[in-house]
Order: C-alpha cells, then structure tokens, then sequence
C-alpha cells in the first residue's frame, strides 16, 4: 500500500483523527496509529497532527503506507443481520432508521453479548462505507421504537433534540396491583446503586453485575444523584391484581421508568431486578397482589411512541406493535390496544 491523501467528508465534520481512522481503517491497531501519528507520517492539510485533532470538512488527511489485518480477520457483514434490521423497520427515510427492537435484543454489546443492534448496523453501510449511528437506548428486554441516524451530522442533530425535550416518548408497562391515583407524577432523585461502576467494569461474572447494575432512589444533594420525572395513567386494570400503564418519562435517567414504578410499590410485570415477583409467586409485602398464571416471565414494558421534529423539517412520529409476549398478556386479560390513552393530556 502506497501512501494516500483522503478528503474528509462532511459526515465526517468535527471527528477526532483518531476515530476517523477507527471509521476508514477498522483493521489499523491503535498502537500503529500512534506510532505513525507521534512521528508525523499522519499529516492534515501538510500539518504535524494529534490523535484527538478535529477534522473539518474539505482536509486532506495524509496516510503512510499501514500495516492491516488481513481481510480475513474482519467481521463480515450478514446478509441474516440486514434481513433482520427490515423486518424491524417501522420508518425509513434518507436520514434515519425507526425500528421496532425486540424483547431480549441488546442495542449495544458488553460482556458476553454477541449479537446487538450496533453491529447489526454494521450490515447496512451507505454508499460511502459509513455505517448507521444509534441515537438512543432501550434496555436488551424492552421492546419498542429505537431511532437511529444514517450519518453523523443527522445523529448530532437528534441527539440535541432528545437533549432539549423536544422529542416526546410513551411507554406501556403492565404493573402489579393497581396504582392510586389513576394518573400521576413521580418526581425522585436517582443514582446507582453501590458498586454498580465496579460491577461493570468487573470480568465476566454477568449474574453478580446484574444484581449490581440497579439505580436506586438518592436525595437531593447525594453523590451521582439525578433528578427523574416521569407522568403515568392507568388506561385498563384487572383489580387488584394489575394495570396497564402508559408512562411519559420527561428525563432519560438509566432505569427511569422500572425504578420509578418500583418505587411507587407497583414494579413491572417480569422485571426480577426492580421487584417484580416470578410469575404466580405473591409478593411478600402484599398477598393480594400477584401475578396471574399464563403471564409469561419477560420484562412487560414496551416503548410504544415516538414524537419528534425531524432534522429537515415536518414531524416524525412512529408507533412500535406490541411484542408477541404483551399482546398474549392484552389477549388474557381483554385489554384493546386501540383502547384511549390518557398519557396525551399529560404535561410536556
């Protein structure tokens, strides 16, 4: 390989050199990088330059000849992977993605986890190699609405939309027991819970980091401590065993919605971690309340609706199915899906 001049694109506008690198050449090791930087066979624009140096639209980035890892030693891009991510798709236009993520699916990897929506993405680069770029999370047993950008530039602009509570989300949850009042606010400090940073950065004991990784109720003032609101109505009940809830969390805190129905005493149907009883086993603190046979034990908690304005103009507005282990619990039960839901009146 010969040395080469790039242009640095316009999706690419503002990117460190660094991961500019990581995006054009995956196969470069980070220590060649440095290597080749620290001794000025990197240049931009004729320039000596630094790893963390910005780019901007129009440069010329210089690139020595590199060392790569053979083809072979790439991931290869699975046509199963792009199959999967249409069947999930619920909107595409020339800018982003809206798919429905299913229960059980991670949309980032870790510790163990293979599959996730992030290198699934890696499936469906543009014309330009550049691959598409999540905007948000859903925790791996939520279903729902997932955005997702085409570039860069679009998912800077989304992000500054989720960041300024433009973007308006509606969850349903089906909870224990049912709720007083019908509709309400919880407004409650959240941090993590202790050792949860130790627990993630730890090895491989996934079952001891699951146990860890939980947000728990802070006050005001406390280390890590975040404040949470969210706005929740009961659309159907079956009393007093559960409720179907729609909730419109105003903040984005880890955890929201599952910690703050845990702590108003009523924890999502399947959700172990914040106090949900197995399936048919009461809770302790109240026999009356208890999950009915035939509910199966995933986490009940879909994220429904997405509002939002779109980086171009005119409104995005996309609504997720009910994934198949809620709709057989709608089914027991007899709740209608088209049913009013009175989370529309509540408060922005």
């Amino acid at each position: 390989m010969s040395v080469q001049n790039f242009e640095v694109g316009e999706d690419e506008e503002g990117m460190r050199l660094d991961r500019w690198f990581k995006r054009r050449m995956p196969a470069l090791s980070l220590s060649h990088l440095n290597k080749i930087v620290r001794t000025g066979e990197v240049r931009v624009d004729g320039a000596r330059v630094k790893t963390a140096t910005r780019l901007a639209k129009g440069q010329s980035v210089r690139v020595p000849p590199l060392k790569l890892a053979p083809p072979a030693a790439l991931a290869a891009i699975s046509p199963a992977d792009a199959r999967a991510l249409q069947d999930m798709t619920l909107y595409e236009d020339r800018d982003l993605l809206v798919l429905n993520k299913p229960f059980g699916l991670a949309v980032q990897g870790g510790s163990g986890t293979i599959r996730h929506i992030d290198g699934m993405l890696a499936s469906i680069p543009n014309e330009h190699g550049n691959r598409p770029v999540l905007v948000h999370r859903l925790d791996r047993d939520t279903s729902g609405v997932l955005l997702v950008a085409k570039s860069r530039k679009i998912a800077a602009e989304l992000g500054e939309i989720f960041r300024s509570r433009q973007a308006k989300k509606i969850y349903w949850a089906l909870v224990e027991g049912v709720p007083k009042p019908a509709q309400g606010r919880v407004s409650l400090y959240l941090a993590k819970g202790p050792g949860m940073e130790d627990a993630r950065m730890a090895g491989k004991d996934t079952g001891t980091r699951e146990k860890l990784e939980k947000m728990r109720v802070a006050k005001h003032g406390d280390e890590d401590a975040r404040h949470s609101v969210t706005y929740y109505a009961i659309v159907d009940k079956v009393a007093p065993r559960l409720a179907w809830l729609s909730m419109k969390p105003v903040t984005g805190r880890t955890h929201q919605l599952r910690a703050h129905a845990e702590a108003i005493g009523h924890p999502i149907i399947g959700d172990p971690k914040y106090g949900g009883a197995p399936a048919g086993e009461p809770r302790r603190h109240d026999p009356l309340r208890m999950i009915p046979e035939g509910v199966e034990r995933k986490l009940h908690l879909l994220a429904r609706r997405l509002i939002l304005p779109h980086p171009r103009g005119g409104l995005i507005d996309v609504t997720a199915p009910l994934p198949p282990h809620m709709q057989r619990t709608f089914d027991l039960f007899g709740f209608d899906a088209k049913r009013f839901d009175p989370i529309e009146n509540a408060p922005e």
